[in-house]
């Protein structure tokens, strides 16, 4: 290999794109450790040696309204990113994820003539199919997490790397499970519900009064429930009751709960990985919520159901994200017994197969390097 220095551009703009770009660097600095990586991320990035300009927490924006609203911040950030493009002079870019501003900063660069990785695709598949374009005309290594997605790219004359989902690759966790109930003062015999309210701002504000209101049912109908918060660092919950638990590492509060009650997104995935049944919600403000209506072509929100391509956890959307379907859903999933909950958990094998082996970064990196 050679062993002159290798500079990396690498762009992630959510708490997840933090997450994976975080292994991504690691992994490449164990093949390589002769790199570096300088770009916009958070702090999980940071801390592997991410050399920062823009922190996540102001790049995080989910709904049409609210990134028009943010318009003229962003395009300032990326004119200053092209242009620090042009002066770092890179090997490499990653990006990760973030495609509203990561396929614009590509056609931007189009003409420096920079190789490009993009890990975690635009899912053209859900909307925006216009997309794929985007893909072959800009990205030399287009890397997919999805194997139904890799296929899908196939069929649209577009061949895509499959290594595997990044969630096969979940380290071992650095507490046993005795510390971590004792560290909550929860009780290993009680049920515990698990909330997960969503890793962005405007998602807890959204979301949070309706889970305080499916909890305050739940308890009237499952004695001794206790209450634990998957809660990401970059976002603040205000009155939250004194019996709730809060966790920053969301994998193990999942591990932890009965149940879980989540917004649409990531999570999704790490409860079928954890084998905790879910309940999945979302809700949008109204204008995003008829734009993503008008846009949107695929039946289902949660990639569990998207992945076996049926409705496996229930989803509840916009006006059916109501207190009283929900804790009638997630008291029915609290019951060991109930054969709702076997089923579930019966379909979350067939995910686990789909996904592939561990060693997923390793894969990557290495895919990376060669082409560096």
């Amino acid at each position: 290999m050679n062993h002159e220095l290798k500079k990396y551009f690498i762009i992630a703009g959510e708490p997840s794109g933090d997450l994976h770009g975080s292994k991504l660097i690691k992994a490449i600095k164990e093949i390589n450790p002769n790199t570096s990586f300088i770009g916009h991320g958070g702090n999980k990035m940071v801390g592997e040696g991410l050399k920062l300009i823009e922190h996540i927490d102001r790049l995080s924006i989910m709904g049409f309204i609210e990134v028009i609203k943010h318009l003229p911040r962003l395009k300032k950030l990326l004119k200053n990113t092209v242009d620090l493009i042009k002066k770092s002079k890179p090997n490499r870019i990653i990006l990760i994820d973030y495609p509203g501003f990561n396929l614009r900063l590509a056609k931007k660069i189009k003409s420096l003539g920079i190789p490009i990785t993009y890990f975690i695709l635009p899912q053209a598949w859900a909307w925006k199919e216009k997309r794929v374009e985007d893909i072959k005309n800009l990205i030399d290594q287009p890397i997919s997490i999805f194997p139904f997605e890799a296929e899908w790219f196939k069929s649209k004359n577009l061949d895509v790397i499959y290594a595997g989902h990044p969630f096969m690759d979940l380290e071992h966790i650095n507490e046993s499970a005795k510390s971590f109930f004792s560290r909550h003062s929860l009780n290993v015999n009680e049920p515990i519900l698990t909330l997960l309210p969503g890793s962005r701002q405007q998602e807890i504000d959204k979301h949070w009064p309706i889970f305080l209101k499916t909890v305050k049912i739940i308890k009237k109908k499952v004695e001794k429930l206790q209450i634990i918060v998957g809660k990401s660092s970059n976002i603040s919950i205000s009155n939250c009751p004194k019996d709730f638990r809060i966790e920053k590492n969301a994998r193990k509060a999942i591990i932890a709960g009965t149940a879980a009650l989540a917004s649409s997104g990531t999570t999704n995935l790490e409860c079928a990985i954890e084998n905790t049944p879910l309940v999945v919600c979302y809700k949008l403000n109204f204008p995003s919520w008829i734009i993503a209506k008008l846009f949107v072509k695929i039946k289902y929100s949660s990639i569990v159901n998207i992945m076996l391509d049926k409705k496996v956890v229930n989803e509840f959307l916009q006006d059916k994200m109501e207190p009283n379907l929900l804790s009638e859903e997630i008291i029915d999933l609290l019951n060991t017994e109930s054969r709702g909950r076997q089923k579930m958990l019966n379909e979350f094998n067939n995910i686990k197969k789909m996904l592939g082996d561990s060693g997923v970064f390793l894969r990557i990196a290495e895919l990376i390097l060669k082409r560096t």
